[in-house]
């Protein structure tokens, strides 16, 4: 990747990721009956939190990056590989489950706040490798699958570890837009950098 594309990318991610922690702040804590001061100061957080996990998922992002091409290599098939990582996937997903809900449960709480967001990002991962694959081609499928999955639940961890509701979906929330767009914009940048020397 080009260092024009790649900054456009972290730029452009960078803002995804200030503007969806800001909305989702503002949404589950408004700060009523403060001063603008106050006020601008949340915000300011806010950019900030919004920044930082941004950053995570750009870092996160182009380490899995690295990952899949070790993979391949070590396992000479796509197929093999994919192989690991719908293993993976499995185990990261009822980590997530197994490890919140014996960390966190309290006598007569429900289970299905534990299993709900596991399910709830393996279904939108399901949807965004669909949409992956129907933009490129159906090998694209499981390594974004596992991306979207593995990936953000690992970037995730610093507030899983908290279970406070705002951390929680403040951090959730700009990490799976961040990696969503990411993941989708990756083969239209490689595609407009191979067109550009032709066309030269």
């Amino acid at each position: 990747m080009k260092i024009r594309s790649w900054l456009f990318l972290f730029l452009t991610t960078l803002l995804i990721g200030i503007v969806s922690a800001i909305t989702v702040g503002l949404i589950l804590k408004f700060p009523e009956n403060s001063s603008m001061f106050e006020l601008f100061i949340y915000i300011f957080g806010l950019i900030g939190f919004g920044a930082l996990f941004s950053v995570f998922s750009q870092m996160g992002f182009f380490a899995y990056l690295t990952v899949h091409r070790f993979g391949l290599g070590i396992f000479k098939s796509h197929r093999l590989w994919n192989g690991v990582q719908v293993v993976l996937i499995a185990v990261v997903l009822f980590d997530l489950f197994y490890l919140r809900y014996t960390s966190f449960h309290k006598e007569g709480e429900s289970i299905v706040n534990y299993i709900g967001i596991p399910l709830l990002i393996l279904v939108y991962g399901m949807i965004i490798a669909y949409v992956k694959v129907k933009q490129t081609t159906k090998v694209a499928f499981i390594p974004t699958l596992f991306f979207i999955t593995v990936v953000t639940i690992l970037e995730w961890v610093p507030v899983l570890k908290e279970n406070n509701t705002l951390s929680l979906w403040m951090g959730f929330v700009p990490l799976m837009l961040c990696n969503t767009y990411q993941i989708l914009m990756l083969h239209r940048l490689l595609q407009q950098n191979q067109k550009k020397p032709s066309a030269s």
